[in-house]
């Protein structure tokens, strides 16, 4: 089953206390939420989720602990909108696990994992049109070489494209891996899976996974009261560069000002890094999946 990547980190860093108002961007299956939950008697937990079938397994998960929360189905880039229109203005803490779960990789006809077979997909909301058939069958030439190398930082983008161009139509999750096989070097073959890269670019494409994490988290910042923490655990560069980026514009003061004897207090950054957090050597043992896990937190000051 699932299990949290650094879970113990994220949940001695929301700074939790009895009535915290607390926003789980990524319910997934209820891993984080549920440790959330024990420790807010008095408070409130909303989760965001677009996936139905995780959305059903933490509803019952969380009913046992209390029935102090809300499941929003709907995609965490609609953070402000959704809490908004229940007039919720501020939040104590928001939390952020971008990795994909294992239950959507086990389950072989989401078309996430390059080790079963199923229908290309890869869609967190099933009801959206595009999918990784789509980006797979009918994306140029240039346009896939675009993704592998900008979402996967795939060095053979180009000729795995060329590869795919020449396949078409590929309809299954393995028949894209061994054109991806056929289409890279054999010893990079051997290296690691040589379809890892491409099969997470696809899926970043099909859910426009970095446009929506940027402006969801920029949203964040604003619903965060004084003393409230961001915890956001990335799983690839791309994701995390992002964070970084976001968080050293709203803690570092101008340059222009630094030179100032005394800044205005306007003008002082309203948040601070706390501490950027990787797994330990027991829980990399215990979780393959925390190997590439990097956890970041902030927190509003001002």
């Amino acid at each position: 089953m699932h299990k949290s990547v650094l879970l113990e980190s994220c949940i001695n860093n929301l700074n939790l206390k009895d009535d915290s108002v607390i926003v789980d961007c990524t319910l997934g299956y209820g891993g984080h939420s549920s440790e959330i939950l024990k420790r807010i008697s008095k408070g409130y937990l909303f989760a965001f989720d677009q996936d139905s079938e995780a959305i059903s397994y933490s509803r019952k998960k969380l009913s046992e602990i209390g029935n102090n929360y809300e499941i929003i189905n709907s995609n965490f880039v609609n953070i402000k909108s959704e809490l908004n229109s229940r007039n919720i203005k501020k939040v104590d803490g928001i939390l952020y696990d971008l990795g994909v779960s294992s239950p959507q990789l086990d389950v072989a006809d989401r078309g996430f994992s390059f080790h079963q077979d199923a229908k290309l997909d890869m869609r967190m909301n099933k009801n959206q049109v595009l999918d990784a058939y789509q980006v797979v069958n009918n994306y140029s030439y240039d346009k896939l070489v675009d993704i592998f190398y900008k979402y996967g930082e795939e060095k053979y983008s180009r000729s795995i494209a060329s590869g795919i161009i020449n396949s078409r139509p590929i309809t299954t999750t393995l028949e894209l891996v061994e054109v991806i096989k056929s289409n890279v070097p054999e010893k990079y073959r051997r290296e690691k899976h040589p379809a890892r890269k491409v099969f997470q670019a696809i899926r970043i494409e099909v859910n426009n996974e970095l446009e929506v994490f940027e402006k969801s988290l920029k949203d964040s910042l604003d619903l965060l009261n004084i003393g409230g923490r961001i915890c956001v655990i990335t799983f690839h560069s791309l994701e995390d560069k992002i964070c970084k980026e976001i968080f050293k514009s709203v803690t570092e003061i101008d340059d222009a000002l630094k030179k100032l004897p005394v800044i205005p207090s306007e003008y002082l950054p309203k948040f601070k890094v706390i501490k950027t957090v990787i797994p330990s050597k027991q829980e990399l043992e215990e979780n393959t999946r925390a190997r590439s896990a990097k956890l970041r937190i902030i927190e509003r000051i001002g």
